[in-house]
């Protein structure tokens, strides 16, 4: 009998009503939760918005022992941990910014046990102090869920390595605890293709995972692109759709710190009242900034990628994209923070005239990450020949600059093996490798050129072409059109 069908299934669902007030579940949430309580490897791909934390929180509260729970930024960390705490739920987190006294209390309350759910980074899951804890035989460790999977992807061999080492983190464990423990593996993300979620299936060793695959479609969110041609047109451009869209919530999206913030203080000039938001920001900057935007103390932010995860507003009427993004991906994500509650919102996606001379900022950009990604490959197929054979990422990481990065991009170029979370073993077929760009960058480029209907381009991208097919929005610029 499925878990579902069970008699245990009915105390299931009274805790979640009991917990989060609601009367059932959203499908598939309750055959997620399935999943996960019957100790299955799973992978879910399910839309911003979703209700997709339920899914880990309700079974790491049904069990014993601790659920660890990665993700990539704090501020996703800490307002999860602040709701499941308000419910009066034993939740933690554990990150750069605790204080010593505060880092400890969480520690102590790991160590009695005292804790159902534990959020780390990636990086902190491997720190050394934390690591001891985690593999006490006495301290049961029930499941290890990867929030915002996407990021192994995105980030994984560029600057956090530390992704690619979470394979090693389950067997590594195990050996530490009692015979016949499992510890079962979730991927939880908004966007993944078939090739993103190969990848993470294939990184964190998920063992016959039990797939969910959603598609991205919100039919309340109309998308579409601008052509501009001139650097002053793109802002004057900004300037006409915050206008149009006076008094409404929203966010503007930028490629770099520096344009973020010259862009803010162009926008304070003409008399409107917003703030750069980027990964450079102090934590209480940034705390600070998501507060007045939350409570509506200003419109809108302009922000890079490090805004937007894990921060809840429902009433979000519209994204600017003001520089194209550099995966569809990111694209989907940030888009979806639009018309989470269901009613009319709009994204639009500002793009360089197709020739570059006027304004040659979008192929810029591309080239520069191009160029980035070249130059990291072609510096880990140097460090091929002066690595030791065998060795410990640490002990790499000091001897030579972005060390750590050039394993993660040895390991996804298939030249190296992680041994343990913390040891690689060169393989002997690790001769070094060309650089072939990735495809993802390519698919971005050529979305705001395609003829089709928006959301039926980016359903076919992530690999919902059965859906796609009927698809006709109506909505985006593309089925506007009376040309299309």
């Amino acid at each position: 009998m499925h878990l579902t069908q069970s008699p245990a299934w009915q105390q299931v669902r009274e805790t979640f009503q009991k917990i989060w007030g609601y009367s059932d579940f959203r499908p598939p949430q309750g055959e997620i939760i399935g999943s996960l309580l019957m100790q299955q490897d799973t992978l879910i791909v399910m839309p911003t918005g979703g209700g997709k934390s339920i899914c880990f929180q309700l079974p790491a509260l049904l069990q014993t022992g601790v659920t660890l729970v990665v993700s990539p930024l704090v501020a996703l960390m800490e307002n999860q941990v602040q709701e499941l705490r308000r419910r009066g739920l034993p939740a933690a987190a554990l990150h750069s910014e605790l204080s010593p006294s505060q880092r400890r209390q969480v520690l102590s309350a790991l160590e009695q046990q005292r804790l159902r759910l534990l959020y780390l980074s990636p990086e902190t899951l491997l720190n050394e102090a934390v690591w001891q804890r985690l593999c006490r035989p006495e301290l049961t460790v029930n499941g290890l869920i990867l929030d915002e999977a996407h990021c192994l992807v995105q980030w994984g061999d560029t600057f956090r390595p530390a992704y690619r080492q979470l394979g090693m983190v389950r067997p590594a464990l195990l050996k530490h605890k009692p015979a016949g423990t499992k510890i079962a593996i979730a991927a939880f993300t908004a966007t993944a293709d078939p090739q993103a979620q190969q990848m993470i299936q294939q990184v964190l060793q998920l063992q016959q995972p039990t797939s969910f695959l959603l598609n991205p479609y919100r039919p309340n969110l109309a998308l579409s692109t601008q052509t501009v041609w001139t650097p002053r047109g793109r802002r004057q451009r900004l300037l006409r759709y915050i206008q149009a869209h006076r008094d409404q919530s929203g966010l503007v999206y930028v490629r770099s710190r520096q344009s973020g913030e010259d862009l803010a203080a162009w926008l304070g000039q003409q008399g409107y009242q917003t703030a750069a938001y980027h990964a450079g920001l102090s934590p209480a900057e940034r705390r600070q900034i998501e507060a007045a935007w939350l409570g509506g103390a200003i419109a809108f932010v302009v922000c890079t990628c490090a805004f937007g995860m894990g921060i809840d507003k429902p009433n979000v009427r519209w994204v600017m994209h003001f520089n194209m993004p550099l995966l569809l991906s990111e694209y989907v994500q940030e888009v979806g923070r639009a018309g989470r509650d269901g009613n009319p919102a709009a994204a639009l996606m500002l793009v360089s005239e197709p020739t570059g001379w006027l304004d040659p900022s979008d192929r810029q950009q591309q080239q520069f990450f191009l160029e980035q990604a070249r130059s990291q490959h072609q510096k880990a197929q140097r460090l091929i020949h002066k690595l030791p054979k065998t060795g410990n990422v640490a002990a790499v990481s000091r001897q030579f600059k972005d060390g750590a990065i050039a394993l993660a991009l040895l390991h996804r170029n298939g030249q190296l093996q992680w041994q343990d979370p913390f040891h690689y073993k060169m393989l002997p077929t690790a001769a070094a490798q060309p650089f072939r760009p990735d495809r993802a960058a390519q698919t971005m480029a050529d979305y705001p050129h395609s003829k089709a209907c928006r959301w039926k381009f980016l359903l076919n991208a992530f690999g919902f072409s059965r859906e796609a097919a009927s698809l006709r929005c109506g909505k985006c610029d593309r089925c506007l059109s009376p040309h299309s």
